[in-house]
């Protein structure tokens, strides 16, 4: 994809549903009894492999949205005890957080499963649900023994455990959680930081007493017996501020442009990319801020503006994990530096992004220097076009072309497809 440079965006646009939530809807109204319906949920290939593996499990789901228009989803939930054992691999394609939150589930149910993924996901860290999920008394086992996928899962009766997580991630967090479901005695996560919270509202949303507390997550008074009786419930899916972040940084690095998002998801776990703005002077409005199944959500106004450098570390960090690769570039728009620390959990997403950031910039004549934990970045320079390697990674793919279009000359994104993991129809809504 070959991107040129622009002024004057003028667009109002509803983002497509958060994709943490919609793989969690599914999951969710899966193991609940009744009817669940999701609306817009996310047509990604992510979440359409959550889709994919529930159905193996004999889950009856209809799902009548297509890539750029969102639809409902219809799941007849069977119960926490209902799955079935697939007749074959369940295959999470790009999915990480498929492959984690579902072995939470899968490490408790009647039969053995084989979960794997495509190259990707063979190369991600898996130990660090398997450490927790074995305390629990789950047997998983990496069957490379290289604590990546393909995982092999052989459900058993798990015990409830008070887990100190060395790193604040909602997929450890999650799956904990979910294997609590079915846990006698009391499970609990406690993170060094507070991560995103889609879980806990979810489990909320459909009847699971959660109790939070500073960083620590409970399933409160769960046993098998108490926990069997999540309920259907109907589900909309707020705009996902991942992928408004890239129209979001469009609106405030392309000059004279005024940009209207609607229904963004605006959770406090979530909004490190909002906060982060406003610290480099960025002009972001809400409007019609409202709740929406649990999960607060806004309209926002993005106008062009003058940007400053900042640093981002610390307690920070999980609320905008994902945002990274365009914070990076709007920080190489801004006057002076950039520096993001503590960030080392970039190096083993969909590619390793402190790398594919750093290398992509430089390329486009950006002063940027990696770090063990992140990269500082000296804004201000003019950035020309370049050919951009995402190394299939949507992510960088999206931030890049965000970039392109403030920089001479122009831009190609290479193996651009890989937008369609999180964000059909991507290209269509920026150029």
């Amino acid at each position: 994809m070959k991107i040129e440079r622009r002024t004057g965006l003028k667009k109002e646009l509803s983002i497509p549903g958060d994709k943490s939530i919609s793989h969690r809807a599914i999951m969710l109204g899966s193991l609940a009894e009744g009817t669940t319906e999701i609306t817009n949920f996310l047509q990604g290939a992510d979440c359409l492999s959550t889709i994919q593996c529930f159905q193996k499990m004999g889950i009856t789901i209809e799902n009548k949205g297509f890539a750029h228009a969102p639809g409902t989803v219809t799941i007849q939930g069977k119960g926490l005890y209902g799955l079935s054992c697939p007749s074959s691999v369940l295959d999470v394609g790009n999915s990480g957080t498929t492959t984690r939150l579902m072995s939470g589930i899968l490490a408790a149910q009647p039969f053995t499963v084989t979960v794997n993924g495509d190259e990707s996901i063979q190369k991600r860290p898996m130990g660090r649900i398997m450490t927790p999920l074995s305390q629990m008394g789950a047997r998983i086992k990496s069957i490379r023994d290289n604590g990546c996928a393909p995982l092999e899962i052989t459900g058993s009766s798990l015990r409830g455990i008070h887990y100190q997580s060395p790193i604040a991630s909602a997929q450890v967090k999650s799956a904990i959680l979910l294997a609590g479901l079915y846990a006698e005695g009391e499970t609990a996560v406690t993170e060094p930081y507070i991560s995103r919270n889609h879980t806990e509202l979810m489990l909320r949303y459909f009847g699971v007493p959660v109790s939070t507390r500073d960083t620590t997550a409970q399933l409160s008074g769960i046993t098998s017996d108490s926990a069997s009786h999540l309920t259907g419930r109907e589900v909309f899916v707020p705009g996902d501020i991942s992928s408004a972040a890239y129209f979001i940084a469009a609106g405030l690095i392309v000059p004279n442009s005024e940009i209207l998002l609607k229904n963004v998801g605006i959770n406090p776990t979530r909004d490190g990319i909002l906060r982060v703005i406003k610290a480099m002077g960025g002009s972001v409005a809400y409007e019609n801020k409202r709740t929406l199944g649990g999960e607060p959500a806004a309209d926002l106004i993005i106008r062009s503006s003058s940007l400053r450098g900042t640093t981002i570390s610390g307690e920070l960090i999980p609320a905008l994990i994902d945002e990274i690769p365009i914070i990076a570039v709007m920080a190489a728009y801004a006057e002076g530096t950039t520096i993001i620390k503590d960030a080392a959990e970039l190096k083993v997403k969909e590619s390793n992004r402190i790398d594919t950031v750093v290398s992509n910039l430089k390329a486009m004549d950006v002063d940027i220097e990696a770090t063990e934990d992140g990269m500082i970045i000296h804004g201000g320079r003019p950035l020309h076009g370049a050919v951009i390697d995402p190394k299939a990674d949507h992510r960088i793919a999206m931030s890049f072309a965000v970039a392109g279009l403030a920089a001479d000359g122009t831009t190609d994104i290479l193996g651009s497809e890989c937008v369609d993991i999180s964000y059909p129809g991507f290209w269509g809504a920026l150029l």
